[in-house]
């Protein structure tokens, strides 16, 4: 069976320059082929076999929105951290954790990440490397973390798989509290980790776990062989991007 899912959908408040530049109230509330971006990630995780999702939300539209699909909601909090807090609090372990941009999700994606956790993991996150990326999304343009075994980019997927997962939400919340400081964050890899990271020697894998342990977790990393998975919606360009995409799926290989 399935775990429950958060969906975050929560606005930092202001003007979203994405929101405005295709010209909607909300990120979330963005339409691709005729549906909402949140509206397709609430598809994909029902196609997916989750039969309980939230969306963490504070727009009013973005609620609605959610009602609309048969997701509940719980308010978003200041970043998404916290509102990942609220939603453990509320549907507890284990939770899946995804994003209202996440436009390109695919079930396939969610059921294999969810079957590939190790045994034993509090805590799991969802990677793909950037060969992977640059293959499957020639032109979009991604962030990457440079490790010995090679460049590594996010595909907004986490699984919190026991309550212990509690304690890695805790570390986010300070990693996020630090953002403007990134001394600070790569600091808490300790001296030895962090002189192996400098000198290249240190991989994602040994970076998360030593991570999870300084949290008191067991965090494993899973790989995403389709690098699709790591394209989200954060810029204009990102829109761009998953338009094109949308409107010439590549061919079946």
């Amino acid at each position: 069976m399935m775990p429950a899912a958060v969906v975050l959908a929560g606005s930092r408040g202001g003007t979203d320059p994405l929101a405005d530049y295709a010209g909607v109230s909300d990120k979330a509330l963005i339409e691709l082929n005729g549906e909402t971006m949140l509206a397709r990630v609430l598809g994909a995780l029902r196609a997916a076999g989750v039969v309980n999702a939230i969306v963490a939300a504070n727009a009013p539209a973005v609620a609605a929105e959610a009602a609309q699909h048969g997701a509940g909601m719980v308010p978003a909090a200041a970043g998404p951290s916290a509102s990942t807090a609220n939603a453990l609090a509320a549907l507890g372990a284990p939770l899946l954790v995804t994003t209202g941009d996440h436009a390109l999700l695919r079930a396939e994606w969610v059921r294999d990440f969810v079957a590939n956790v190790p045994q034993g993991a509090d805590v799991a996150v969802l990677l793909a490397r950037r060969e992977s990326v640059e293959r499957a999304a020639p032109g979009s343009r991604r962030t990457y973390l440079r490790f010995a075994d090679g460049d590594w980019s996010g595909c907004n997927l986490f699984l919190l798989a026991t309550s212990k997962a509690e304690a890695a939400v805790r570390l986010w919340q300070a990693v996020e509290r630090d953002r403007k400081r990134p001394w600070r964050i790569v600091g808490r890899l300790g001296p030895g980790l962090l002189l192996r990271y400098l000198i290249g020697r240190l991989s994602l894998a040994e970076a998360i776990a030593a991570l999870g342990r300084r949290a008191g977790v067991v965090a494993a990393v899973v790989e995403c062989r389709d690098g699709l998975a790591a394209v989200d919606v954060d810029k204009p360009s990102d829109l761009d991007f998953v338009r094109a995409y949308l409107a010439n799926p590549p061919l079946p290989a």
